[in-house]
C-alpha cells in the first residue's frame, strides 16, 4: 500500500527583513590594516588611472578588484569605487576566482572620475592613519568612532568604508586576455558605455551584427580574434571556440525486430533540439519534424541516427527497454533538426533554440542532447548555458539536458561540457544498471560551485546497452544522450498529464533521487543520485511516509508558513524529515562566477519560542542565516553547507537506527521559511515562483496520513492528493474534441 502525495494550498504570510547591518568594520580576529597597504592600492590606483587617461576607446576604466577571499555582498567595496549616489556594485561586469578557487576577482566599469575620488579618499585615509593611529588601525579602533567625535575630512562613514574595503582588498589591476586560437570563437565583452558593434568598428572589425549573439557576445573569425587581443585585451570577458563535437559513444548493429504503435491521439507534445529525423521508423506519425539546417550543408545520412535515437526513447522508449518501464505512456514529438552528425556551430544552434521556443510556446518540456567535448570553464557559464537560463527565465519552460561523455581517450574526471553547465535545466548523466557511474561520465561542479550533474539515469554501458529505433531497425546504444530522454518522460507526464508547475515537478525529480542523501554528499558525477523508474515511485510514497507539496510566490525578504501541523505520539514528533527546494532564477553570464541573481534560503523544522516569546525555526539543516542576533557565517561556510545562490536545496535528517522521536516544543506546528535575497539593484526576484516536496518518514513505521490531514483541514490548509488516474482521467477529457449539434 502506498500514499497519494498531497498538495497543501494556503496563504503564506510575507515580512521585510528587519536585522539591521552591524556599523562598517574590520573583523574583530582580523589583523589591523596597516599604511603602507593602503599606499600600495593608492599607486595601483593612479597607475590605473594614468593609462585609461591615454587610452579613450571605451569612454570610462575596467578595473580588476582581487579579494583576499570569497566575499559575501556585505563585504564588497563601499567606499572605494563609488561617488554620491553611484555604489561599486552597480559597476560590476564580472566576477571569478583566482586559481585557487578561493579568492574573489571582480571586474568594474567606472568612470575616471570615480578613480580619482577614490585615489583622494585613499590619500586622506593614509593622513589620518599616519597622524591619528600611528599608521595602523584595528577592530577596537574603529568600533567607538562617530561623527561626534572625529572631524575628518572625508567624512566618518566613508572613513570606515574604504578601511574595511582596505582589509578585504588585496590589490588593483587591469587583466588582459592573451590567450591564442585558431578557431571561430564566440566571444563576451565587457559592458562598457560604447555598443559592441561601434567598438569593434574602431578596432576594424566591420560587418559583424550578423554575428552577435546578444548585445556583448559575437563571433569572431581567428583574424578578428587576434585583431581585438592585440588592440584591446582588457575587453574580453569571456571566451570559447565555437564549433562543437557531438559526443556520440557506442552504437551497435541493428535487428530486424518489428514494432508497431497506434495513430496519436491527444497525448501531449514534448520538444526535441537535436540532429536530424528519420521518418521512415514506425512511429513516424507521432513526430512533426522540421528541418532548420542550411540548405547548402548537404545531408549525410550519419545525420539522421542520434535524433531519432533520441526520439525514439521519448516516444515509445518501454515499448523496446521494458527494464525502464515508467509507466508514462507514449509522446508525441516535435523534432528540430539543428545540427549534423559530428561538429556544428554552437552560434547557429543558439540562434535556432531561440527561434524554436519562441515560436512553439505551446511546448514546456524539451529535450536537449547535444553537447560538447570540450570542458566548461571554472570562471563563467558556456554561451549555450547561459541561452538556455535565459530561454527558461523568459519563456517559463524546462530543458533536459545530457551531461555529455567523455572521450575514450580522455582519463575519469574530465569536467563536463556545454551545455550541460546551465544552471536551470535538468543536466542528466548516465549510470549502468549496477547503479554505477557510466564509464563514459564526465563530472562538475559547475563554477567551482553548482552542484551539476542533477541527477542520473540509465545511459547503457558495457554489454548492457539502451535499446533505440531508426528506419533500419534496432541499435544498442550508450552515452548520456540516452540517459536525459527517460526524464524528459517523466518531466513531460509530471507537467502535461498532471498539470504540476516545472517548479513542483523538478523538485520531484530531485527529491526522488536524493531520498535521504544530505546536500553535502552530493556526487559531482551522480549529482543527486538516480531517479525513480516508476512515475508512481515520484508522485506516491511508502505507507509509513507523508509527502506533501508546498508553492509560493517571493514577494518579500521572507515569505513563511508557521502553521504546518506534523502529527505527534506522546509529545514527540516520530518522524525524520527532509524537503527539496526548486525555483527557476534569472541568471547573469556577465557577472561569472556570482551567475545566479537571486537567492532563497530554506528554513523547515521545528518551531520553538524563544524567553522573549519570539518564535524561531530550528530548520533540519541548522541553518541559521539570516537569524537574529547577528550570527556570524562566513560566505564559504553558506555556499558549502547551506548551498547559498544554488538554486536547488535539499536538507534532510539523517536516518539511524535506533533514533528517537524529536522533542515538541512550546508550539504546536512547523515552519517554513524562505528568505530572498537579491545580488544586483535590479529585483529578479520578485514574484519568483517556487516550490517545496516535503517528505516525513514515521520512525516506526506506522502509517499517519490520515492524522495529518485532518490536522491540515483544522489549521485552514486546502489538502488535495496527486492521484494519477484520475488527472489523467481530466486531462484526457479536456482535450476531447466536443462537437456542438
Amino acid at each position: 500500500m502506498s500514499n497519494k502525495i498531497l498538495q497543501l494550498k494556503g496563504s503564506f504570510k510575507t515580512d521585510g527583513n528587519h536585522t539591521k547591518p552591524a556599523a562598517p568594520n574590520i573583523p574583530e580576529k582580523g589583523l589591523p590594516v596597516n599604511v603602507e597597504h593602503l599606499r600600495d592600492l593608492k599607486q595601483q590606483l593612479e597607475e590605473i588611472l594614468k593609462y585609461w587617461k591615454s587610452e579613450t576607446l571605451i569612454g570610462g576604466a575596467l578595473i580588476s578588484v582581487y579579494y583576499n577571499k570569497i566575499v559575501a555582498k556585505s563585504n564588497r567595496m563601499k567606499g572605494l569605487l563609488a561617488k554620491g549616489n553611484i555604489k561599486p556594485n552597480d559597476s560590476v561586469r564580472g566576477a571569478k576566482f583566482d586559481a585557487s578557487g578561493k579568492q574573489h576577482i571582480f571586474t568594474h566599469f567606472v568612470s575616471l572620475d570615480i578613480l580619482s575620488e577614490s585615489i583622494y579618499r585613499l590619500n586622506e585615509c593614509i593622513k589620518i592613519l599616519d597622524k591619528d593611529f600611528n599608521g595602523s588601525i584595528s577592530h577596537a579602533d574603529i568600533k567607538p568612532l562617530n561623527a561626534k567625535n572625529t572631524n575628518y575630512s572625508l567624512g566618518i562613514s566613508i572613513f570606515k568604508a574604504v578601511i574595511v574595503d582596505c582589509y578585504y582588498v588585496q590589490k588593483f589591476n587591469i587583466d588582459r586576455e592573451s590567450e591564442k586560437t585558431n578557431e571561430n570563437t564566440i566571444v563576451t565583452l565587457y559592458k562598457t558605455n560604447v555598443k559592441t558593434t561601434e567598438l569593434l568598428n574602431k578596432l576594424g572589425i566591420t560587418s559583424i551584427d550578423a554575428a552577435l549573439l546578444d548585445e556583448t557576445t559575437v563571433r569572431l573569425t581567428p583574424d578578428e580574434l587576434d585583431l581585438l587581443r592585440d588592440k584591446a585585451p582588457y575587453l574580453i570577458a569571456m571566451e570559447t571556440v565555437d564549433i562543437r563535437k557531438l559526443t556520440l559513444t557506442d552504437i551497435n548493429s541493428a535487428s530486424d525486430k518489428i514494432l508497431t504503435i497506434p495513430d496519436p491521439t491527444t497525448e501531449p507534445v514534448v520538444g526535441v533540439i537535436d540532429t536530424l529525423f528519420d521518418d521512415g521508423v514506425y512511429f513516424h506519425n507521432w513526430v512533426e519534424f522540421k528541418n532548420m539546417l542550411d540548405p547548402n550543408l548537404g545531408v549525410d545520412p550519419s545525420d539522421y541516427r542520434h535524433g531519432t535515437f533520441v526520439t525514439s526513447i521519448i516516444v515509445d522508449g518501454p515499448a523496446f527497454n521494458p527494464q525502464l518501464e515508467d509507466n508514462c505512456g507514449n509522446f508525441r514529438v516535435r523534432h528540430f533538426g539543428v545540427a549534423k552528425n559530428g561538429y556544428f556551430s554552437s552560434f547557429s544552434v543558439l540562434k535556432a533554440i531561440r527561434q524554436i521556443v519562441s515560436q512553439h510556446r505551446d511546448i514546456k518540456v524539451w529535450n536537449l542532447s547535444l553537447g560538447s567535448v570540450l570542458e566548461i570553464n571554472n570562471n563563467f557559464i558556456s554561451p549555450e548555458g547561459a541561452e538556455l537560463d535565459k530561454i527558461q527565465s523568459e519563456y517559463d519552460v524546462i530543458f533536459i539536458v545530457a551531461g555529455t561523455n567523455r572521450p575514450e581517450n580522455r582519463k575519469f574526471g574530465m569536467k563536463l561540457g556545454a551545455p550541460a553547465d546551465s544552471l536551470n535545466s535538468i543536466v542528466v548523466n548516465s549510470v549502468d544498471f549496477s547503479n554505477k557511474p557510466a564509464s563514459y561520465t564526465r563530472v562538475g561542479p559547475v563554477l567551482s560551485f553548482f552542484n551539476k550533474p542533477d541527477v542520473s539515469y540509465y545511459g547503457g554501458d558495457g554489454k548492457q546497452k539502451i535499446r533505440v529505433c531508426s528506419s533500419l531497425g534496432e541499435y544498442f546504444v550508450t552515452g548520456t544522450s540516452f540517459a536525459a530522454p527517460w526524464i524528459t518522460r517523466k518531466m513531460a507526464f509530471l507537467i502535461y498529464k498532471l498539470g504540476l508547475s516545472r517548479e513542483v515537478a523538478k523538485a520531484l525529480i530531485i527529491d526522488s533521487a536524493a531520498k535521504w542523501n544530505r546536500q553535502d554528499n552530493v556526487s559531482h558525477s551522480m549529482g543527486y543520485g538516480i531517479v525513480a523508474k516508476d512515475i508512481k515511485d515520484i508522485v506516491e510514497s511508502p505507507s509509513d511516509e507523508i509527502r506533501f507539496i508546498l508553492t509560493g510566490v517571493s514577494e518579500a525578504y521572507e515569505t513563511y508558513a508557521y502553521n504546518i501541523p506534523v502529527p505527534y505520539y506522546d509529545n514527540k514528533y516520530p518522524f525524520f524529515a527532509r524537503a527539496t527546494l526548486c525555483y527557476f532564477p534569472t541568471c547573469s553570464r556577465s557577472q561569472g562566477v556570482d551567475y545566479t541573481n537571486t537567492e532563497m534560503d530554506i528554513h523547515f523544522g521545528r518551531l520553538k519560542e524563544d524567553i522573549k516569546g519570539k518564535t524561531h525555526i530550528l530548520s533540519l539543516d541548522k541553518n541559521v542565516q539570516g537569524d537574529e542576533g547577528n550570527i556570524a557565517i562566513t560566505e564559504e561556510s553558506a555556499r558549502s553547507f547551506y548551498r547559498k545562490w544554488d538554486n536547488i536545496k535539499h536538507i534532510a535528517d539523517t536516518i539511524k537506527k535506533g533514533s528517537r522521536p524529536k522533542s515538541k516544543f512550546n508550539a504546536d506546528n512547523w515552519g517554513l521559511s524562505i528568505k530572498t535575497k537579491e545580488r544586483l539593484q535590479s529585483k529578479h526576484g520578485a514574484a519568483l515562483p517556487f516550490a517545496v516536496v516535503v517528505t516525513l518518514k514515521e520512525m516506526n513505521g506506522i502509517n499517519r496520513i490520515g492524522d495529518f490531514i485532518k490536522l491540515c483541514q483544522i489549521r485552514n490548509w486546502l489538502v488535495s492528493e496527486v492521484n494519477i488516474d484520475n488527472l489523467i482521467d481530466v486531462q484526457v477529457k479536456a482535450e476531447e474534441d466536443i462537437d456542438f449539434d
